[in-house]
């Protein structure tokens, strides 16, 4: 899914379709859990679609068809997607009335690069990007450009030699965290927008789900899955400071990998925060194929299963501020 050739970029809005201004890098949104988005596959049909729904499992929506998520934006009124159809294109797309708005990328000052924009930053201004020359690949690297129009395209990171990707912004906006994969580094750094203070935060050895870490905005805790190889290469949740320090496993019971494993699931993937940091969203993948939403507690303690739908695998998203349905 990250292999991408042209992109176009947009985002998705659930009230109006405004250009979105800059303003205080500091302070994502907290306080108040909203709903979920989430990437589904739809086994009946193979599509890959996106869902919204509410924390206790009720009010479960199709959003948009043949696409896949990114996050919420953090005023809860828009998600950043990117459309499965033709020539992969992200998409501003109002969830309440069906509208959808496009914006292109500036391929006149890199016209071999394919841009993955999924990550917005605190203040909504910018989005962050996995960069990847299509024939170039000193093009890979990490990005940034606006969010209202996909101007300013900065760069952040350069990863010749693999594939850099970021997955958040801290909450005061100065940082990213990004999975970084090549011949011998496979890791969660974090980096600031100038592309300086580049630091590995997770040891060698974890095998990572690639393009996940999730910035806590009330701790500065990371939460990500990954697996140590160990034999049953069961996916579970983890969480680190993001200077390094600290790194654990959460014991969740049952379906999350390593010594809390259940032999009838691959584990569990991409966990992100709630907005008010109690609670953690993650994927659990079974045996047979089938994907479920559940929370659990910031302790890894109290697990919940959100969807329960046969026909509809859930997997990774994001939680925001979104009302939640009457």
């Amino acid at each position: 899914m990250r292999r991408l050739t042209t992109l176009l970029v947009a985002v998705v809005t659930i009230a109006a379709v405004t250009a979105v201004t800059a303003g205080s890098a500091s302070a994502k949104p907290r306080g108040f859990n909203g709903k979920i988005v989430t990437n589904s596959d739809n086994l009946g049909t193979g599509e890959e679609q996106v869902y919204t729904v509410d924390p206790d499992g009720t009010n479960e929506q199709l959003a948009y068809n043949n696409s896949e998520v990114g996050q919420w934006s953090p005023d809860g009124t828009r998600i950043v997607l990117v459309t499965q159809l033709g020539a992969p294109q992200l998409l501003l797309y109002n969830v309440d009335d069906g509208s959808s708005v496009y914006f292109g990328l500036p391929f006149d000052l890199y016209p071999d690069l394919a841009l993955f924009c999924t990550v917005w930053s605190p203040d909504g201004a910018r989005l962050a990007c996995e960069g990847q020359g299509q024939t170039d690949p000193s093009l890979n690297g990490v990005y940034t450009l606006r969010s209202s129009d996909g101007g300013d395209l900065q760069r952040v990171t350069y990863e010749p030699n693999g594939d850099d990707c970021p997955s958040d912004y801290s909450p005061d906006g100065h940082r990213l965290v990004i999975t970084r994969a090549n011949d011998t580094t496979y890791a969660l750094y974090t980096v600031k927008l100038d592309g300086s203070g580049l630091k590995q935060i997770t040891p060698d050895g974890m095998d990572f789900n690639f393009c996940n870490g999730n910035w806590s905005q009330q701790r500065n805790d990371i939460v990500f899955s990954a697996h140590v190889p160990n034999g049953d290469y069961h996916s579970s949740v983890w969480v680190v400071h993001f200077n390094g320090a600290g790194l654990r496993q959460l014991p969740i019971a049952g379906p999350c990998g390593g010594p809390f494993s259940d032999p009838a699931t691959y584990g569990c993937f991409n966990p992100v925060w709630s907005p008010d940091g109690r609670k953690i969203a993650i994927g659990r993948n079974q045996d047979d194929g089938q994907r479920d939403l559940y929370t659990v507690n910031a302790d890894g303690s109290g697990l919940f299963q959100v969807t329960h739908t046969d026909d509809i695998s859930e997997f990774n998203g994001d939680w925001g501020i979104h009302p939640l349905t009457p």
